[in-house]
């Protein structure tokens, strides 16, 4: 049989193949995320500079693991098409205002700020997720379940708390808690490249699932508002100074109050004591 029939199945089967190739290739899974997605990811890695993070007499200094983290996690979100922003790339210090600019200047965008934890018990371990707004809710949900499902590191929680950089930013944004520094086992796993690797991976992965946290199709325990109740947030550094006064004034009388109760009782007793039957 002549051989030339064959010739345009081969040319469509080629061409198929091309086709294929092409479609599952990193460039074109690239540019679809892209274009499905168009969302900038702004990454924030705590302290830097002359901010070392953590506390006094800290072996492992947090601004070096925060960086290495956030660049990493960098490079998954950009070979998945995301548009990355980094608030510092080098061990430099940035002002928190300056990193809030920075998240506020993008509007299509999410704000994931990278810290690990630090306390003077070594016992203390975990990883905890923060957020504030109710829109951050689903992005710290999704980012909390993959973290620490990829971790070896105690689920601390989800948490509402009112720190500057999530209070003052006007798109979602979270802050993870890597893990405490000062816990000698998490602070050998955050040491390790391939921990700090597996982080980047799973915050990644909860960037990408943040849509399907709220899903009444998702299977993924998430935490929700009303198991985080958005409670009052209140502003210590706003407190006037006359009411910083009268608080003042309220503890040292609670104090003298305190000292004399103390005195009287401790009389009452000696006296007992010298005559027990009173």
């Amino acid at each position: 049989m002549p051989t030339s029939c064959y010739r345009p199945r081969f040319f469509v089967a080629s061409a198929l193949v091309v086709v294929l190739a092409y479609t599952n290739s990193p460039a074109a899974q690239k540019g679809r995320a892209s274009s499905s997605d168009n969302l900038t990811v702004v990454v924030d890695a705590g302290h830097g500079g002359h901010d070392r993070g953590g506390i006094p007499g800290q072996s492992v200094a947090e601004k070096n693991m925060t960086l290495d983290v956030a660049q990493r996690l960098r490079n998954v979100l950009a070979a998945s098409g995301y548009r990355v922003v980094m608030t510092r790339d080098s061990d430099v210090f940035v002002p928190l205002p300056t990193r809030v600019a920075i998240a506020n200047s993008y509007r299509n965008a999410i704000f994931v700020c990278i810290h690990f934890n630090a306390t003077k018990r070594a016992g203390a371990s975990g990883i905890e997720t923060y957020f504030y707004s109710r829109d951050s809710l689903p992005l710290a949900s999704a980012v909390h379940y993959y973290v620490t499902g990829g971790a070896p590191s105690g689920n601390r929680g989800v948490r509402r708390r009112g720190y500057y950089v999530l209070r003052k930013t006007g798109i979602p944004a979270v802050l993870v808690e890597c893990g405490f520094l000062t816990n000698p086992t998490e602070a050998a796993y955050a040491q390790s490249v391939s921990y700090r690797q597996k982080l980047a991976e799973e915050i990644a992965a909860g960037v990408r699932g943040r849509n399907s946290v709220g899903s009444s199709l998702s299977s993924t325990p998430v935490a929700t508002s009303e198991t985080i109740p958005l409670q009052p947030y209140m502003d210590q550094t706003k407190v006037s100074s006359s009411e910083r006064r009268k608080s003042k004034r309220s503890h040292k009388k609670s104090a003298r109050k305190k000292k004399s109760s103390s005195k009287s009782s401790n009389s009452e007793a000696r006296a007992s004591s010298i005559h027990p039957e009173g």
